[in-house]
């Protein structure tokens, strides 16, 4: 069966939102070790990256209320994975934001690494969703 036109809509807007967010983290902590080496440039790539990523997390965020309201017939077991994924969303959101903040070196580690296994759970939820 083919998707309508709203759901093939609302899911490619989903997945292209995840894969800014999602794929975006994973690009940066791969080149942070060459960002490094230039300080300004680490700073003004994650500072660039916010340009596209926060507005793509604020998609996932609608789009996702707008898969749940479209999802018929929800199971018990689907809304319980579903309460766990909106749990781990916002912990992404909050540790991005805590990441953006941080000062200390370790800080930053911390919350960007929490950031980005708690993005990678969403999407892996997604997908058991999903079905």
């Amino acid at each position: 069966m083919l998707a309508s036109f709203s759901d093939a809509v609302r899911l490619s807007l989903h997945v292209l939102a995840a894969t800014i967010w999602v794929g975006g983290q994973i690009t940066l902590a791969a080149l942070v070790p060459v960002l490094r080496r230039t300080p300004e440039a680490a700073r003004d790539a994650a500072r660039q990256f916010n340009r596209i990523a926060w507005p793509a997390f604020g998609v996932l965020v609608l789009t996702g209320f707008w898969n749940i309201a479209a999802e018929d017939d929800p199971s018990s077991a689907w809304q319980g994975v579903l309460g766990v994924k909106m749990v781990v969303v916002v912990l992404s959101g909050v540790a991005a934001f805590l990441h953006m903040r941080a000062k200390s070196r370790r800080a930053i580690a911390a919350w960007g690494a929490t950031t980005g296994l708690s993005a990678i759970a969403a999407v892996v939820l997604g997908v058991v969703l999903a079905g």
